[in-house]
């Protein structure tokens, strides 16, 4: 099988769904629309760009309308997996697929995890509860500066989270318990991700820093990334990539703090890099403005996306393919401050592509996989590629 393309830029704009699953309710998540939701709630998004590249054909939303010549293929696809989560949603957009979805904890770690937690930190900890992260660290943060006890604190998602003042606890102390953390959540408490929250300034006034770091399980089988790796081909991860795949597959990575320094940091790999996969995770959607219910946030960043989407698509190289999609949902204009389970759009660019074509609706994530495979002259045992709907050959 001969490769179609050298290089391929896949980015991840975390949390931008475009519609509730057909399961969605049984998730509490009924009625969820990221995109459709949040547009109509500040009446309508400036995104001209992803516009001509074709997301207003995949669904109506408010100031996206329709093209008759999109740029892009385009269509939507659906979690086969059980969960909402990120590490579940980029697995499986690697091609790894999830039958149970990871542990959650909506009432507290149990004392089997918390006490032996306890014991090889040295102190004990505060909070132990779900909680919105913002919302912990006002309410326990002068208790924590006062003591030097770390904040543990869950969500809906399947996460361990510790949150600690940069000033009382040093960051590579946070990441240190966060590492003991990893090692203690095994079995039936494998939780998805342990996450170091870490912070600064004083009571009333405190913020979390870039300095968070995700700690996760390792993917339990191959993923495209190791397909890839394994036959020559460079896989560059952008953002919390490495993080979400514990290094697996990886052949360089790079840390970003916000959306545009990861916008910055893809395009100094589309410059550099020759051949290989760009797989960049942009965050601020999810954890600045969907988990704290902020549409006019949400908004603003998804407008500030596009404004830098031409810069993109400028370095693209003929050989190029360019991939825009999304992990799962967090639709801030809903009660919940949680992910939503939802469709994720698919946008599929490249002077190799063919403009306008109609993905549909992919019954699965590993779809992108599949596809990725293919275009690099491979072949992945999961998901249907749909590299020969889309390439002019």
């Amino acid at each position: 099988m001969a490769a179609t393309i050298n290089r391929l830029t896949l980015i991840v704009l975390d949390s931008v769904g475009i519609g509730e699953l057909p399961d969605a309710a049984q998730y509490g998540d009924a009625g969820s629309n990221t995109l459709a939701n949040t547009a109509r709630a500040v009446g309508g998004l400036n995104i001209p760009h992803l516009g001509r590249l074709g997301l207003g054909n995949i669904l109506p939303i408010e100031g996206v309308p329709p093209v008759d010549r999109p740029l892009a293929a385009y269509g939507r696809m659906a979690e086969a997996s059980a969960g909402k989560d990120t590490t579940t949603g980029h697995w499986e957009i690697a091609g790894l697929l999830l039958e149970r979805p990871f542990p959650v904890y909506p009432h507290g770690f149990p004392p089997e995890i918390i006490k032996p937690f306890e014991e090889r930190i040295g102190r004990p900890v505060l909070g132990n509860k779900a909680a919105s992260g913002t919302a912990i660290i006002e309410e326990l943060g002068p208790e924590h500066m006062r003591t030097g006890y770390p904040i543990v604190y869950t969500s809906a998602d399947s996460v361990f989270q510790i949150a600690a003042h940069e000033e009382i606890v040093p960051v590579e102390e946070l990441y240190r318990m966060c590492r003991i953390a990893r090692e203690l959540l095994t079995g039936d408490h494998a939780v998805g991700r342990v996450i170091a929250r870490p912070f600064v300034g004083r009571p009333g006034a405190f913020k979390r820093t870039d300095r968070r770091r995700d700690f996760s399980l390792p993917p339990p089988g191959p993923t495209i990334l190791d397909l890839l790796s394994e036959n020559g081909f460079p896989v560059l991860a952008v953002g919390k990539i490495e993080d979400i795949f514990a290094g697996k597959g990886i052949t360089e990575a790079v840390h970003t703090e916000g959306n545009m320094d990861g916008v910055d940091q893809t395009l100094t790999c589309m410059r550099r890099l020759e051949r290989g996969l760009i797989f960049t995770n942009l965050v601020d959607f999810d954890m600045l403005y969907g988990h704290r219910n902020n549409p006019l946030g949400y908004a603003a960043a998804l407008e500030a996306f596009d404004r830098r989407l031409p810069e993109i698509l400028h370095a693209t190289r003929p050989d190029d393919v360019l991939i825009i999609t999304a992990d799962h949902g967090c639709d801030p204009t809903t009660s919940s401050t949680d992910h939503s389970r939802e469709y994720v759009p698919l946008l599929v660019y490249g002077q190799k592509v063919k403009p306008g074509v109609n993905l549909g609706t992919r019954s699965t994530f590993s779809d992108v996989a599949a596809t990725v495979a293919e275009l690099f002259g491979l072949s992945y045992p999961r998901g249907t590629s749909f590299a020969r709907e889309v390439i002019v050959r």
